[in-house]
């Protein structure tokens, strides 16, 4: 409620009175105004509840961007915490690649005619798949 929702309810009240007392008293002026009072009171407490409507919308404007404000920081800080996690993995899944080709290679090392042989027979198989059939 504000200061035109109370005074334009005083002076419509105020307008009643003063056409009741001139139709009381017989005095068209005295009707005229007190209807033209009552008009402007009814008029002017539409304007405050217009106020306020606008007042409620300008608040659930506010409101609604505010909580878009916070979904939005939420999703940020979601997708870099998921970005930082796929990092993490990826680092982590790099580096037991690395560790297991280094291994692979530390055994390969050790046994030279072994990994020759194997090499050899998976060239063999592999040529042999590819070969044209007649």
């Amino acid at each position: 409620m504000n200061r035109d929702h109370i005074e334009g309810g005083v002076r419509h009240l105020r307008g009643r009175a003063k056409t009741v007392a001139g139709a009381v008293r017989g005095r068209a002026g005295d009707q005229f105004e007190g209807a033209y009072d009552q008009a402007a009171g009814a008029a002017q407490y539409a304007y405050g509840e217009a106020r306020d409507a606008v007042r409620d919308l300008r608040d659930g404007g506010e409101h609604l961007v505010e909580e878009g404000r916070t979904r939005y920081r939420e999703v940020s800080q979601r997708g870099r915490d998921l970005a930082d996690e796929a990092i993490e993995r990826g680092q982590h899944y790099r580096d037991r690649a690395v560790h297991h080709g280094r291994h692979l290679a530390a055994r390969a090392d050790e046994n030279r005619a072994a990994t020759l042989a194997l090499v050899a027979a998976v060239a063999f198989g592999l040529g042999w798949l590819a070969r044209p059939n007649r």
